[in-house]
């Protein structure tokens, strides 16, 4: 289906693997002009070789200036404002489950900035060009974490993740009137690195099946499924869709 993406400048954050990377192809594959950001350089080489046209940037977006400054410079290479913005860099940052006696200020401090305040810079910094272009899209990937305790059990992932929905819907209340539409995926389980396979290696066989049997559909998710969403809301087909909390799970229970 045409999307009406065609020509349209899209920044992916986080696209160097995983989810990140699918939502970057299919929106090249849309026609899209696509600029991917992502602190692994391995990573974006690969997506860069697969995907003609797309421009990468080794970026790390929890240095604030950093973030900020490599929207100005999709904004200078574009000729003007970003279109879509996906914020999807984030993740438990390989943590494990831990009693929060045992749980230090720097662990708490990493997996907030990369999921929460990174965010924010970001979309501080797409506003003006959205506002001036009269409109635009922000996707924020979040998670199932984002309503319910995380089934990693990280805490600092857990809070990031409810204050990322927080903030998707103020930013929609308050954006709505430049034509800017803010709105928050929140995928359920998908294997996109090795944290997340360690995670589901731990559930055993018992576990991983009764996992599935919470799941309506039986499966887990792929980032294929994640990428579709957000590219129905990154099209004009999601006009009037701000504010929202997509859950993409596959219905779980």
């Amino acid at each position: 289906m045409e999307l009406g993406l065609g020509g349209r400048v899209v920044a992916v954050t986080g696209a160097g693997s995983g989810i990140g990377r699918a939502i970057a192809e299919l929106m090249v594959a849309q026609g899209a002009v696509v600029h991917a950001a992502d602190r692994a350089a391995a990573g974006l080489a690969d997506l860069a070789a697969a995907c003609p046209g797309l421009r990468a940037s080794v970026v790390e977006l929890t240095d604030r200036a950093a973030a900020a400054g490599w929207i100005a410079a999709v904004e200078a290479a574009s000729g003007g404002a970003i279109a879509v913005l996906v914020n999807n860099a984030g993740g438990s940052l390989g943590q494990v489950p831990k009693d929060i006696a045992e749980v230090s200020d720097a662990e708490w401090d990493a997996v907030r900035e990369i999921n929460l305040d990174t965010v924010f810079v970001l979309c501080r910094a797409v506003v003006p060009g959205m506002r001036r272009a009269g409109g635009g899209r922000i996707v924020n990937i979040g998670s199932r974490a984002g309503s319910h305790a995380s089934l990693n059990g990280v805490q600092a992932y857990t809070a990031a993740k409810h204050g990322l929905a927080g903030l998707t819907r103020q930013l929609a209340a308050d954006l709505g009137p430049s034509g800017i539409t803010v709105n928050y995926v929140a995928p359920g389980l998908v294997l996109t690195n090795p944290a997340r396979e360690a995670q589901w290696a731990r559930y055993g066989e018992a576990g991983q099946q009764a996992m599935l049997g919470r799941v309506g559909l039986r499966r887990l998710g792929t980032p294929r499924d994640i990428a579709h969403a957000v590219a129905f809301l990154a099209s004009d087909l999601a006009a009037f869709v701000s504010g929202a909390v997509l859950p993409v799970d596959g219905g779980m229970a």
